[in-house]
């Protein structure tokens, strides 16, 4: 039998995870010995017995193997936060697929030499009486910088030093030099960089609903036996989760734990972080890509030393080092950016049931449109679900008017703005009520339909969209069909068949010219470049500062605006025609968010959906807000298909800087999966978009009604890797993918 050979890392800082040391498996840890374990080793020349963590484990030695020492044993496993994130990233590196290195460069937090902050004060050594015999003594010379500091010690004990410098404009020699006399002392104090720079009134705590009350007592009473486990909240549009959220949390922090909150996108940080800090004060602190990596990390000092007990920032949130979680909550759970985009690709909800099993913690999860995953475990048991059915303080959901685009364009209308929209528009601007258009989109000008009829190119076999292609083709995502551009619709022999191409810009200037003098504000990817520009942006528009607010996703996700009686939704049924199976899904969440946005005061609300598909079964629902009515029809559509939740599906994507050898590649993948037998596969293909920054792209699905079949197949093909993949190729693994490469 050929000895095993572990690669160790002993020091978990960022910089120095690449450096590793190699020991050899003893025979009796062959079999449990996995990576992500905490061993114990001898090291360095006095053997002295430190803990390590294990990387990867394989017959291949890299030095001199009469050299190399034995691992003396699995560690008994502390308490340490460090320990619990090793745990983690090595759960991580099986359920996703990634090295280890990357997996823990996902959970560690950045440990990097930053310069502390210093809060400097100047503090009066000498009474008074020498105070001001030097004073004069200064004054006689001209020595006017120490003069003008003696007086101001002379009026103030202690001064803070930058307002010495700053505002009296002294130097930092003069300074020296009166310390050096022994008139002042210069006083160091460290600090913590802090993000959240808020200075609101505390809220007292809002008496709940029974509905809202009766969550919380079933769940402190689960957690108080020792129950812990997962729970979703499907509550409507403005039914008031977040207070329910927040006495949850209050009772965690009762019982010496602490709590993360993830949300969807930094756009609602500001409301969402100025809610938590009107209840829970300076306990609270906030994690996010616009905060300096000096601000990341002593977040996370402040965390581990128990300084704070809430944090909220998107997923990477998840990885603050509590040392005592109790809670995770994650609002809007059905977002897809809760999915990583890089290797790893790490789905939250699932991780953050990770974290919480290794903490003992309890997981929460929100949202009115519960994703298809979350809602299948709550119906199957894995998941208990709570509802809240009503709005707090008695309001109504929108009435919704459904606009078919088709009919608006045969009755000779071609503005971007249906009729019922013009009129309800005016009706707001004339009342001083505000409104919002949404533009969706998602899936722009990338797949094909006919403005008369409404028809969509579809994909004959796999019951998808097709995509526009360059050269004049159109092709399918999932198993590389194609066919020519039509120049004619199929279906009703109109002209009309093109993609769709408008954006918020657009919009702002045609709402102009249909209402000369209206205030606007847009919100895109365009005017929310900079820190500051989200809280800017919805700060100006809560105080009135426009009639109407335009833009994509981000104004429709939890924003609670009271003034706003009227949505618009501009092209609803743009996500729908993207080529995913998560089309219809995604479509009814966006709506159902978007119209949940009027009427959430004490006025009623109003909504338009314009749609070139009006029978299509999600815009019907949305219109509808009948969720459950959505869910039947949607689940059945992933039963007939094999699609999440119902069966599993992993994508396997090929980088190569060569289109030969990356096609090359994904058909030799494609051959291995094929001989495993029972999974089913589909592809490869080219991308959604072949080839980006001059690297071309491919993708193969593997679908199994097993998640662990899955990573089966996905060590398989790794371990094939190793021997065919060559230094100008990547290849990545996707499970239950959020969309199509």
């Amino acid at each position: 039998m050929r000895d095993l050979y572990a690669d160790i890392i002993v020091d978990i800082s960022h910089e120095k995870l690449d450096k590793t040391f190699q020991y050899r498996v003893p025979e009796k840890l062959r079999s449990t010995l996995e990576p992500g374990m905490c061993v114990d080793i001898p090291f360095g020349n006095g053997n002295k017995k430190i803990k390590g963590y294990v990387l990867a484990v394989s017959e291949q030695c890299k030095f001199d193997p009469g050299r190399t020492k034995d691992i003396l044993g699995i560690a008994e496993k502390g308490v340490s936060v460090e320990d619990k994130m090793i745990a983690l990233a090595g759960w991580m590196r099986k359920n996703y697929g990634s090295t280890m290195i990357q997996a823990l460069k996902t959970v560690l937090p950045a440990r990097q030499s930053f310069k502390k902050l210093e809060h400097r004060q100047i503090e009066r050594m000498m009474g008074r009486e020498e105070l001001i015999s030097l004073l004069g003594e200064c004054e006689r010379k001209k020595q006017v910088a120490k003069a003008k500091l003696l007086r101001a010690v002379l009026e103030q004990e202690v001064i803070p030093h930058e307002w010495i410098t700053g505002k009296l404009g002294v130097s930092v020699q003069t300074i020296r030099s009166l310390e050096k006399a022994g008139a002042i002392r210069v006083n160091h104090d460290s600090a913590y960089r802090n993000p959240v720079k808020l200075a609101a009134a505390r809220d007292v705590e809002k008496a709940l609903s029974t509905e809202q009350q009766w969550i919380v007592d079933e769940f402190t009473q689960e957690y108080d036996v020792g129950r812990r486990g997962t729970y979703l909240i499907h509550g409507v549009t403005g039914s008031g989760k977040t207070e329910v959220y927040m006495q949850l949390i209050a009772e965690i922090l009762k019982r010496g734990k602490q709590a993360i909150v993830l949300i969807p996108e930094i756009a609602l940080t500001y409301q969402t972080l100025l809610r938590f800090y009107k209840r829970f004060g300076d306990r609270v602190s906030v994690m996010n890509s616009t905060l300096s990596p000096g601000e990341k990390y002593d977040q996370c000092e402040r965390a581990k030393k128990g300084e704070i007990d809430v944090i909220i920032g998107p997923r990477s949130a998840l990885f603050t080092p509590f040392p005592e979680i109790g809670l995770i909550i994650i609002d809007e759970e059905h977002e897809g950016s809760y999915k990583s985009e890089g290797t790893p690709k790490y789905h939250a909800r699932e991780t953050a049931e990770e974290v919480a099993r290794l903490h003992g913690a309890s997981v929460v999860l929100g949202s009115a449109t519960p994703s298809i995953e979350a809602y299948y475990r709550a119906q199957k048991g894995i998941y208990q679900c709570f509802r809240l059915e009503r709005r707090m303080g008695g309001g109504t959901l929108p009435l919704v008017h459904t606009v078919d685009l088709r009919q608006e364009l045969k009755e000779g209308n071609r503005s971007i703005f249906s009729r019922k929209l013009q009129e309800l528009l005016a009706d707001r601007l004339a009342k001083g009520e505000q409104s919002i258009l949404f533009l969706n989109r998602r899936g722009y000008a990338g797949f094909i339909s006919c403005r008369s009829c409404g028809h969509v190119m579809k994909c004959p076999h796999c019951d998808v969209s097709l995509s526009e292609h360059r050269g004049g083709r159109l092709v399918c995502h999932y198993c590389g069909y194609s066919e020519p551009m039509p120049r004619l619709c199929p279906e009703c022999g109109s002209r009309y068949i093109m993609g769709f191409r408008a954006g918020t810009q657009q919009i702002e200037e045609k709402l102009k010219e249909l209402f000369p003098g209206v205030r606007t504000l847009r919100m895109d990817a365009d005017t929310t470049r900079t820190k500051d520009s989200y809280e800017k942006l919805l700060s100006a528009f809560s105080n009135e500062e426009a009639d109407v607010l335009i833009g994509t996703q981000m104004i429709v996700k939890g924003h609670d605006f009271p003034k706003v009686t009227l949505v618009g939704v501009l092209a609803a049924d743009l996500s729908l025609s993207i080529g995913d199976y998560r089309a219809g899904e995604r479509t009814f969440q966006l709506l159902t968010q978007a119209v949940g946005r009027a009427g959430r005061g004490e006025k009623p609300g109003e909504a338009v959906i314009q749609t070139y598909q009006p029978e299509h079964y999600a815009v019907i629902h949305a219109a509808n807000q009948d969720y459950e009515a959505f869910y039947e029809e949607e689940i059945l559509y992933r039963e007939l298909g094999g699609y999440p939740p119902v069966a599993h599906l992993l994508a396997v994507q090929v980088f190569s800087a060569g289109e030969a050898v990356g096609k090359e590649l994904a058909e030799r993948l494609a051959d291995v999966v094929k001989s495993i037998g029972d999974v089913q596969v589909m592809g490869p293909a080219p991308a959604s978009i072949g080839k980006v920054n001059d690297v071309f792209r491919f993708v193969c699905y593997v679908k199994h009604i097993n998640y662990e079949r899955l990573v089966q197949v996905k060590d398989v093909l790794e371990e094939k890797l190793q021997e065919v993949q060559t230094a100008e190729t990547t290849v990545q693994f996707d499970f239950d993918p959020m969309r199509t490469l």
